[in-house]
């Protein structure tokens, strides 16, 4: 019995600490110049896209579930309702990228250095690698900005920052002079909580 309370209240302390964090990197985010890396919303089960897949048609994709396209609209919505500023919404060229930064942000430029790596080689991974590094350095160049969103897959987020994401789930980065710096994360099941 205890030891029950004793792992209670372990838990609401943790919590209470995980909030008062987000909360911390929610106002950071009011200043801008962060980079949000958004693993797409949750699909229907699988891993990668069924034989046959072809870009620019959806339907040979592995596409957002009901409940992703209801998590896509939760990450905009908690953007608006905390009046966080963002800049271009960035996103690969997949369905599910694509549908993700459109349902939660209602706009999207496609860009091609976030399409998935999940068959690329060594070589392709680390030169969209490059790119995303170049991108944001150019963007970040131009001054005080507000946040960039780049919409994307788990296993170029774990390229850039050695970090493996739920779907739906928000790493906040902050331009290194080399590399993306890993300021905090935002669980998906956390973006409702007000």
């Amino acid at each position: 019995m205890l030891r029950r309370r004793f792992l209670a209240v372990s838990a609401l302390l943790a919590g209470g600490r995980l909030a008062a964090a987000d909360r911390d990197l929610w106002q950071r985010l009011h200043e801008g110049g962060y980079v949000l890396l958004i693993r797409h919303a949750p699909t229907h089960p699988g891993v990668g896209d069924p034989p046959g897949f072809r870009l620019a048609v959806c339907s040979t994709q592995r596409n957002l579930s009901e409940q992703g396209r209801i998590g896509a609209r939760a990450i905009g919505t908690a953007f608006r309702n905390r009046g966080i500023p963002l800049g271009p919404v960035l996103s690969s060229r997949w369905c599910r990228c694509l549908d993700t930064a459109r349902l939660a942000f209602g706009r999207v430029e496609e860009a091609p250095m976030l399409d998935s790596m999940f068959r690329d080689t060594e070589a392709a991974s680390r030169a969209k690698v490059r790119e995303v590094l170049a991108t944001v350095a150019a963007y970040k160049a131009g001054g005080d900005k507000p946040n960039l969103v780049l919409v994307t897959h788990d296993v170029n987020i774990r390229a850039l920052v050695n970090e493996y994401v739920e779907q739906g789930e928000i790493v906040v980065t902050r331009p290194g002079p080399d590399r993306l710096e890993v300021v905090g994360r935002l669980r998906a099941q956390d973006l409702s909580v007000q």
